[in-house]
């Protein structure tokens, strides 16, 4: 009773060409596909902006002399 046999589906088929026609299924198919291409076009988009840097890399010189010290750092003014 759970599966449905081959005639269950050609009476599910034969109602769905009734009520939506042969004409709106094609043009829905039709629309899945160009959905289907327009997101993998947009998977492949993705993939380049990521794969190119946006800047190069900035590096900090720690070992840089400073140029002038400053006595007061860390001590409070009353």
């Amino acid at each position: 009773m759970g599966s449905l046999s081959i005639w269950h589906w050609i009476v599910v088929i034969a109602v769905v060409l009734l009520l939506f026609g042969r004409g709106k299924i094609s043009d829905l198919m039709g629309d899945v596909a160009q959905g289907i291409k327009a997101f993998k076009k947009g998977m492949q988009d993705d993939d380049k902006v990521a794969e190119k840097p946006a800047e190069p890399v900035k590096t900090i010189d720690h070992n840089a002399a400073p140029s002038a010290a400053r006595s007061d750092v860390g001590s409070k003014a009353v």
